[in-house]
């Protein structure tokens, strides 16, 4: 091998290329210089690689320059070699040199092929600026995206704030909200609809509205709920089957081209209640003026006929036949005054003297004052409540008013019975001033007058304060006895109030005002706060409406469950039908043909030992005395604050649990 280089590198016996170009000067400087730039272009060709690939790291090919490089330098190199041969043969080097090269060239070429899709997949500048345009056009249509993306999260979020305060809104109003479709059917059912109708949301939900609002019932296939369309007074049903007067107020929007209605409840059983009592109170204050006005100038007129008749009378004493007839019309006279100061008692015109009155001094002469008035028949007992009890008012017209109440008394017991004078402290709060308005909530001495007698129905007690209005025969009462209590219980800024059940008898409250009753009322809040609570359900008949959503009102805000019934029947009824009650809590007397006694026995048939709780006008030692209820019976005594009616509430429970 080594000869063969020897060989291959000897030049002695070979002759320069000037000699194939005869020496000829510029034919040689015409290769020499050509060859030269060629050279010089080659070399500087691998430096220019060199920078490119050490500066541009992220080339995906970068051996491919370097080996291009060799080869380029290769090239170069046998340039300049084609000048140095001009003068000196040495082509065996050469040959090495484009040896080389050529091993180069193969290299690079077969590397290169290959190479070739990778190489022409990578973008043109023209393919780069399209592909710039088209990304920064996405661009665009992204930052657009973006920001109408932005637009809808925020209307999105407007949209969920503006429904979450139309929720708050509706779930915490006051007054019920339905919404329901051209149909009829319900769509939304707010919780105060819940309990105003008694129903739950999901009870309700695509039902027909005259579910709760019987009296709207379409008049036909086809209405389209126009018969809602101005809304106004309506009666609504509630679960139990109670009704309730209310004001409804619709409105009416488009739901994806379709007609929904919006209603709106408002319960008014206090505001009718409360119109009846402003009724009854405008009625008494205009017979009062017009009494007053008339025992005015009646007074005026028996002023002159008394006077006339007494100086008659003076003049005919020589004729006592004459004279007798004179002192009738004097004696009549006074009578007639008499009746006037009655009247002028109830229109509230006469001449008060109040002063502090022990409550307990008064009923004790009373007492004394009536065994010897009334007949021998009627059993009087009085009966005191705890602590000191002090009226600031008329001594003499409140004789007057109790002695009144005892005759009428009596009156109502022609075959004799129990009379019972008592006193107490009450306290008149808000629950009693919302069924009459009239009076003012606040600490009392209370009087009561109770018989055992026939008993008044609804109507004549609604009337029984009027001037004139009586029950009794001709001649035997003027009608004026309970004006005159009423007329001075009003004047004195107390109330008074009755409680009369047929064939049970009456009590005739009446409320004054306390000497000192500042300190007393300011108490009243506490044992309102301290009332105790309970989750049990509680069974209520109660035939008056008024006093049924009275009570309903205030035992659910104790946290009670209630069921209504209107009547004995109706209370067994559902006492059967519902084995979650827990309670039977009715009135004495109601309609129907079953008693609160009758019913409580019948109840504890069906369901042994469930509590039961008694609510009357009377006092639980009366009814006792009468007969008519066991001592051990718990009774709630009309009207009744509602610390009182929650004390009782737990009584009837624990006296249950004590008995068993």
């Amino acid at each position: 091998m080594w000869a063969y280089f020897e060989r291959l590198l000897d030049s002695s016996m070979l002759s320069p290329h000037g000699i194939c170009l005869l020496w000829e000067p510029e034919l040689i400087w015409l290769h020499v210089v050509s060859d030269a730039c060629i050279a010089l272009a080659y070399f500087s060709i691998p430096f220019a690689l060199a920078i490119l690939v050490t500066r541009r790291r992220d080339l995906r090919f970068g051996w491919v320059f370097w080996a291009f490089a060799v080869f380029i330098m290769a090239c170069g190199l046998t340039h300049v070699l084609s000048i140095y041969t001009l003068w000196v043969p040495v082509y065996g080097i050469e040959g090495l040199v484009k040896a080389a090269t050529a091993v180069a060239s193969v290299f690079t070429a077969s590397a290169l092929w290959p190479l070739l899709p990778k190489i022409l997949a990578i973008p043109s500048p023209f393919e780069l600026r399209k592909v710039q345009a088209a990304l920064e056009e996405e661009e665009i249509k992204t930052r657009d995206a973006t920001l109408l993306l932005q637009q809808v999260n925020d209307a999105q979020r407007a949209m969920r704030e503006s429904v979450a305060r139309l929720t708050a809104i509706v779930e915490t109003a006051v007054d019920g909200v339905i919404l329901f479709d051209a149909d009829d059917r319900i769509l939304l059912f707010n919780p105060a609809c819940e309990r105003l109708f008694g129903y739950q949301a999901s009870e309700v939900m695509n039902r027909k509205i005259q579910l709760l609002i019987p009296g709207e019932a379409s008049p036909g296939p086809g209405s389209r709920a126009r018969h809602f369309a101005t809304g106004g007074e309506a009666v609504g049903l509630r679960k139990d089957g109670t009704t309730f007067p209310m004001d409804l107020s619709v409105g009416q929007a488009t739901q994806d081209g379709e007609p929904i209605f919006v209603g709106i409840v408002h319960d008014v059983t206090a505001r009718k209640l409360t119109e009846q009592q402003l009724h009854q109170a405008q009625k008494m204050e205009t017979v009062g003026q017009l009494s007053g006005g008339i025992a005015h100038d009646f007074n005026n007129l028996l002023t002159v006929i008394i006077g006339n008749a007494e100086q008659l009378s003076d003049q005919l004493k020589a004729r006592p036949d004459l004279r007798r007839f004179a002192d009738d019309i004097c004696q009549s006279g006074e009578r007639g005054a008499e009746l006037t100061q009655q009247l002028l008692a109830f229109s509230r015109r006469q001449l008060l003297r109040p002063q502090a009155i022990d409550c307990r001094e008064l009923l004790e002469f009373m007492l004394k004052l009536f065994k010897r008035t009334l007949r021998e028949n009627i059993e009087i007992t009085t009966a005191f409540g705890p602590g000191t009890i002090q009226a600031f008012a008329d001594r003499t017209q409140l004789e007057s008013a109790v002695l009144n109440l005892a005759l009428n008394a009596q009156d109502a017991m022609p075959n004799g019975g129990h009379l019972t004078l008592s006193t107490e402290l009450a306290a008149i709060d808000e629950d009693y001033r919302a069924l009459h308005p009239e009076v003012a909530s606040g600490s009392y001495a209370l009087i009561s007058v109770t018989d055992d007698g026939e008993g008044m129905t609804p109507e004549v007690i609604e009337r029984a304060f009027e001037p004139f209005f009586t029950t009794k025969e001709v001649g035997k009462g003027s009608g004026l006895g309970l004006s005159m209590v009423y007329g001075f219980a009003k004047q004195s800024d107390g109330h008074v109030s009755i409680y009369s059940e047929q064939g049970f008898g009456t009590t005739v409250r009446i409320y004054l005002p306390r000497a000192g009753a500042e300190q007393s009322s300011a108490k009243a809040p506490e044992n309102e706060v301290a009332a105790p609570r309970g989750h049990e359900t509680i069974l209520i008949a109660e035939d008056d409406p008024f006093v049924r959503s009275s009570v309903i009102h205030r035992v659910e805000a104790l946290g009670y469950r209630v069921v209504a019934a209107v009547n004995g029947k109706e209370a067994l009824a559902r006492l059967r039908t519902d084995p979650g009650i827990d309670m039977l809590f009715t009135d004495i007397v109601m309609p129907g043909g079953i008693s609160g006694w009758e019913l409580a026995d019948q109840a504890r048939r069906i369901r042994p030992g469930l509590p039961v709780l008694f609510t009357s006008g009377y006092a639980l030692e009366t009814l006792v005395e009468q007969g008519r209820a066991q001592a051990q019976a718990v009774v709630l005594t009309k009207p009744y604050r509602k610390a009182e009616l929650a004390q009782r509430l737990r009584d009837a429970f624990a006296a249950v649990v004590v008995t068993s």
